[in-house]
């Protein structure tokens, strides 16, 4: 009788503990910057973190935000090119800071800006949106396609129609990918050239339909990406588009819409990727997956002013939703980035540093009965001494 009692706790306890290493880490706290604490404008197109530094492009000017504070802001009176940050990129061996504008290309190197534009320079359009340092090059992506500047020789070289198989011009982003480059093209679909080979590869909507999906793993899920972006520890490359997300691990295609899976909406503005995880930045919230698992977990603010909302989608499409007393800062995100274990998230009304903890994790999975039941919210309480 002892043994069986013994063999069925050694059971339970076996059961538990994978349950346990099944659910997602969760992030609790929110932290948010807007004007009334220092940025120049609420709505922030990207977000780039360096070190302990993070840079925030907003819609009018560049922030820069450290020691949990806004220390300083570059508008166009300080020389900024212009005043729409679109994107950033910071160059680890110089720490020069590589910014992308409505308005052309600045350079912050010790305190001064240097700017390129399309009457300038080399650059082959002044409305960039997305730019990656990868070297001594500077990668940009303009709405007449891309442009790459040689810090060293200042050499400028493009790539559009005339050259390349760019099906539309406009280029929405970039992702650095070992010795190839991926970029995402608002409808032209996700281009990746091979550096070292100087050649290309376009990957386009296998059907070609733009208002449906027929097969679902079939390839590029829709021609109109937003952004891309590349894990190096699983060799992925992550798709945004307007109509769902896709990912390629080189030979197959891993598409997602919100109809069977947990993603807050289809209509998603960047991708971000490492490890297991992926991030969807969407109109609709914050989506995670964990691609081991395939468990999903959105963020986004609750119906009560100042609470968060946490959805966790099981597999099986089960869900369950908690929250939490603090909130992203809008529902609409733009783009985000990784700092350690905690994340910054560009949204159209401030940034927001989520971080996690780890007691009032606990709390909120212990006070789920089942995952199963669906539907139930469970709110983690503030903790004195955090």
């Amino acid at each position: 009788m002892m043994r069986r009692i013994l063999l069925t706790a050694a059971i339970l306890l076996a059961v538990s503990a994978i349950g346990l290493a099944q659910k997602p880490r969760l992030i609790t706290h929110w932290e948010n910057f807007t004007t009334a604490n220092g940025l120049p404008d609420p709505k922030v197109f990207c977000v780039a973190v360096d070190g302990n530094r993070v840079w925030a492009g907003t819609e009018d000017g560049l922030a820069l935000i450290e020691n949990g504070k806004v220390q300083r802001v570059y508008t166009t009176a300080d020389g900024l090119v212009q005043r729409a940050v679109m994107g950033v990129a910071v160059d680890k061996k110089t720490g020069d800071v590589w910014i992308a504008t409505f308005g052309g290309v600045s350079r912050l190197s010790g305190g001064q800006f240097q700017n390129f534009t399309n009457l300038t320079s080399g650059l082959l359009n002044d409305v960039c949106y997305g730019i990656a340092v990868v070297d001594q090059y500077v990668w940009v992506a303009t709405t007449a396609g891309v442009s790459r500047f040689n810090t060293y020789s200042g050499e400028w070289t493009s790539w559009s129609e005339k050259n390349a198989p760019f099906h539309e011009p406009w280029t929405y982003g970039i992702a650095p990918a070992g010795n190839k480059m991926y970029f995402a093209i608002w409808g032209g679909g996700l281009l990746e050239y091979d550096v070292a080979g100087n050649y290309w590869k376009p990957y386009t909507d296998p059907d070609e339909e733009m208002e449906i999906v027929l097969f679902r793993n079939q390839g590029l899920i829709h021609i109109i990406v937003s952004n891309v972006a590349f894990n190096p520890d699983t060799n992925m490359v992550w798709a945004s588009t307007y109509f769902g997300l896709s990912g390629y691990d080189g030979r197959n295609w891993h598409n997602y819409l919100t109809k069977d899976s947990g993603l807050a909406s289809d209509f998603i503005n960047a991708p971000k990727s490492r490890g297991n995880d992926v991030w969807a930045c969407t109109d609709k919230g914050l989506s995670y997956l964990d691609y081991k698992t395939d468990t999903w977990v959105s963020y986004r603010p609750a119906k009560k002013a100042g609470r968060g909302e946490i959805e966790i989608t099981w597999p099986g499409m089960k869900k369950t939703k908690l929250e939490t007393s603090t909130s992203l800062a809008h529902n609409y995100i733009l783009n985000m980035d990784f700092q350690g274990e905690d994340i910054w998230v560009a949204t159209a009304q401030g940034l927001s540093h989520g971080t996690r903890e780890p007691q009032k994790e606990a709390l909120l999975y212990a006070s789920i009965t089942s995952h199963r039941s669906g539907g139930e919210v469970a709110q983690a309480h503030s903790q004195k001494g955090r």
